[in-house]
């Protein structure tokens, strides 16, 4: 075959003047969330839209210049066209509501940084979970109107496209981006040139461009390094999302931390308030305490006014899943930068050290330069704490510093359009404006239940559509026979999808258990080959390229799939993305979560299915551990964490089965003469409506507002005021504390009673050893509670000791009178405590002494 080289060549149309802003709808991700915007490109030309994975600016790059002229002249598409600007112009000209948000001033500027970030397929900077909640975190803050910026990496190559093989393997393709396809365009200075910026790397200066992206309200700003001025290595650097080895990773963490903090700077942006979605980005800290120095603060002052407006969110449930870094390898990127601190490779070295690892630790950097940390659900919090419990060694985990915001999911994004339609028509369009009042959602239950049904049945047929082209196109390209996708396609019928639809789709990592179902295959045919009440099991995820054991479960589940009785019953599903995530939440009847406990941080799936009426059958750990009230879906009690992984799994498997033989599928197949059943309707309303209102990213960014980006911005006034003089006499403290607290001890001069009647007084009486300190620089406290088997310290009541005076010449006397409020046995500790009434947290110190 002769040789020959193939040139493209993109001839793009010239948009006519009527439709001319096209263009600006088709660079701002607000149709992410904006259906009939979306709507209004794919009708000009369907197959072209999907061709270009959904892409208006892409679309507008090759549609027809004919299809527009004739759009141009088509009043029903003008109309179209119009109500669409018409809400986008409404959405963008609302007046800034930022100062109506109670502790944010007109002077702030929250700045988010994050690895990933998740809009759209449109814009495939994202792999998973992580970034879709960067994403509607954006997209939350853009509808509160909240001061707020994001920092990013524009990867060439985002997460990989999946197809599965004929014998179960996953086969991951790469493909590079076209930047011009893209909804971002180059952040421009205000003289019209492009916003550049350099980053120091051992030996060398690497330069970064930097792009913006606009979501709605909000600028998110995405940093590139493939640019004909670096080195083809270096060019690589922002190549691909989560590629590469541990040297690509540091490099382009240090390219989102520090090239970030650049960048903001060079744009003119000046956040109060700094926001590390996970510890990729904690370089952002010691750059921000590098500029502090430079301008005459030692590095312990520099740290402490860097923390205190500082927030940093971990997604981890697992120790090994913290980014880390060998100690030579942060001794080459980072020498220059620990000399211009002015500290020690040693003292360096330390801010990001674990007990019993010589590794530097991301996640310990970020706490250590943070005042601000929370998990991502209850649950999560105290695993959080427990995996963190050595930054504050003398604080028991219940009582350390890390707090938690449950995620949520946005709302507009993944709640399907059918039910928009019926909210518009049932509820008035005040609805949008409710999404956080739970006693306006109880109005769900008014909606007759036939047409409640009837949008049920009808997201599953659009399902069911979407999954029969994907499965031909899947079964083509294996070359499978056409016999073969009749059998694999005979429950999937759009026409009449009354099949209990059970789906699971998420990553495929081991601890997520995708395979639990087939514990016992013997017990799985008897519920799914039940002829009167059979059951359609979807599957589909991506496991990491790296990941050979999630790729495994991929094969396990294609085997099962495979076997002749399980054909059409168990689908498995290539090509997990946003837009089949959005069809199958929204789809299933009910979505299965099976993770090993506590190790599902959140899981916000099970969110987006719970909101469109999709009921949950999940183990009660993440989210669903505080989302689960008994009726609106069902929770298996994880077992002990002691217990073997195999009898564990056993038992739980066990539970889903009972759960789905004894109550899913009777409840299901209950049908009335109307064809349903009125009591899963019931549970499917009380899905919405217990989760509507609660699970939203309006409600949990409102939550990082008050509990953490409202406290950050008055503390980070305090300590800049007057040449940082609170963040130099803070740093000073914790210094003499820390020189002195080896020396600090306490001992009983009362005699401790074991019976008091009740009225009677309780005297405590305490010398303490302040090895210098003073008084006012500890707490002394009693906690009292009932005695129960498992009270948490929280939920004792904390009383002071006050300081009587010098007891000889090296101690302090402290006492107490307490009268006990409540008869029976009662529990107690005396301790003492370093405090500071301008420390962000009473224990921020992570020391303490108990009698």
């Amino acid at each position: 075959m002769t040789q020959r080289t193939a040139f493209t060549l993109t001839v793009s149309p010239k948009i006519p003047a009527r439709l001319s802003r096209l263009e600006e709808l088709s660079n701002n991700l607000w149709y992410s969330w904006d259906r009939a915007t979306r709507a209004l490109f794919s009708r000009l030309d369907q197959q072209l839209w999907e061709a270009v994975g959904h892409s208006p600016k892409a679309f507008l790059r090759r549609v027809d210049e004919s299809l527009l002229l004739q759009a141009a002249e088509d009043l029903t598409f003008l109309s179209h066209y119009n109500s669409v600007l018409s809400a986008y112009d409404s959405y963008h000209s609302e007046p800034s509501r930022y100062q109506a948000i109670n502790g944010i001033e007109a002077r702030d500027q929250v700045a988010y940084f994050c690895f990933e970030f998740g809009f759209h397929e449109s814009l495939p900077v994202y792999s998973g979970g992580l970034g879709i909640l960067a994403g509607d975190h954006c997209k939350a803050a853009s509808d509160l109107c909240l001061p707020f910026v994001a920092v990013g990496l524009l990867y060439r190559q985002g997460y990989f496209f999946q197809t599965i093989d004929g014998q179960g393997n996953q086969q991951p393709v790469f493909c590079d981006s076209d930047f011009e396809d893209l909804p971002v365009k180059p952040a421009l200075h205000d003289d019209g040139s492009e916003v550049r910026i350099s980053v120091r790397f051992p030996g060398r200066v690497v330069t970064v461009k930097v792009w913006r992206a606009q979501i709605g309200h909000v600028g998110l700003y995405l940093l590139d390094t493939d640019l004909p001025d670096n080195s083809e290595y270096d060019r690589l650097i922002t190549h691909q999302l989560y590629g590469g080895n541990k040297t690509m990773r540091i490099e382009q963490e240090i390219i989102l931390g520090v090239g970030g903090v650049a960048a903001l700077r060079a744009m003119g942006i000046k956040p109060t308030i700094w926001h590390s979605n996970e510890g990729h980005a904690a370089f952002m800290m010691l750059t921000r305490a590098l500029e502090l120095v430079r301008q005459g603060l030692d590095f312990a002052s520099a740290t402490e006014a860097v923390a205190v407006n500082t927030i940093f969110t971990t997604h981890t449930a697992v120790p090994a899943g913290h980014d880390h870094f060998p100690e030579d390898m942060m001794h080459r990127y980072f020498e220059d930068f620990y000399h211009e601190l002015k500290i020690s490779r040693e003292e360096f070295m330390a801010l990001g050290h674990t007990p019993g690892n010589h590794d530097f630790n991301m996640t310990a950097l970020a706490i250590r330069m943070s005042r601000m940390h929370n998990g991502v659900s209850r649950i999560h919090r105290d695993v959080s704490a427990n995996i963190c419990h050595d930054m504050w060694p003398q604080i028991e985990p219940e009582e350390n510093p890390i707090d938690y915001v449950t995620n949520g999911v946005h709302v507009p994004t993944f709640l399907a359009q059918e039910w928009t339609d019926l909210f518009d028509r049932r509820l008035g369009s005040q609805w949008r404006s409710k999404q956080h009042a739970p006693e306006f959602w109880s109005r769900i239950h008014d909606i007759p239940d036939h047409i409640f049904w009837s949008v049920r049945q009808s997201l599953k047929s659009q399902m069911f559509y979407g999954i029969r082209a994907r499965l031909t196109e899947q079964n083509l390209r294996n070359h499978g026979s056409e016999a073969h996708l009749e059998r694999l396609l005979r429950f999937v019928d759009p026409i009449n999808p009354n099949i209990l639809t059970l789906g699971f789709a998420r990553r495929f990592a081991t601890y997520k258990r995708a395979t639990l179902l087939f514990q016992d295959l013997d017990w799985l045919r008897k519920l799914l080959l039940d002829a009167a009440r059979p059951i359609l099991l979807i599957f589909a995820g991506k496991a990491h390229p790296a990941d050979l054991p999630g790729q495994a479960l991929i094969r396990h589940i294609h085997q099962v799939a495979d076997m002749p009785e399980f054909r059409g019953r168990i689908l498995l599903v290539e090509g997990y993305d946003l837009r089949l995530a959005r069809r199958l939440v929204s789809g299933v009847d009910v979505w299965l979560n099976n993770p090993i406990y506590p190790l599902e941080a959140s899981g916000t799936s099970g969110m987006k299915a719970g909101i469109n009426g999709t009921l949950n059958l999940s183990i009660l750990d993440g989210w669903w551990g505080e989302g689960y009230d008994g009726k609106n879906g069902w929770g298996i009690k994880p077992v002990s964490e002691n217990m073997e992984d195999s009898l564990r799994d056993a038992e739980e498997s066990r539970a889903f089965y009972e759960i789905l033989q004894d109550q899913v599928i009777p409840l299901y197949y209950d049908h009335s003469k109307f064809g349903y059943s009125a009591d899963w309707v019931r549970m499917a309303k009380n899905s919405m409506v217990s989760l509507l209102p609660r699970y939203g990213t309006g409600r949990m960014v409102g939550e990082y507002v008050q509990k953490f980006y409202a406290p950050a911005s008055r503390q980070g006034t305090g300590y800049s005021q007057d040449n940082f003089a609170i963040a130099r006499s803070i740093a000073a403290w914790k210094a003499r504390i820390n020189a002195a607290w080896d020396g600090v001890s306490v001992r009983r001069l009362d005699t401790p009673g074991k019976q008091l009647e009740f009225g009677s007084t309780m005297h405590f009486k305490l010398a303490v050893k302040l090895n210098g300190l003073q008084p006012e620089d500890v707490v002394v406290e009693l906690l009292l509670s009932r005695q129960y088997n498992k009270t948490r310290l929280s939920q004792f009541k904390h009383f002071r000791l006050e300081c009587i005076g010098p007891l000889g010449s090296h101690e302090h006397q402290f006492e107490l009178n307490h009268v006990p409020e409540l008869c029976g046995r009662q529990q107690y500790y005396l301790r003492i405590y370093p405090y500071h009434p301008l420390l962000t947290h009473p224990l921020e110190m992570g020391k303490m002494v108990w009698l």
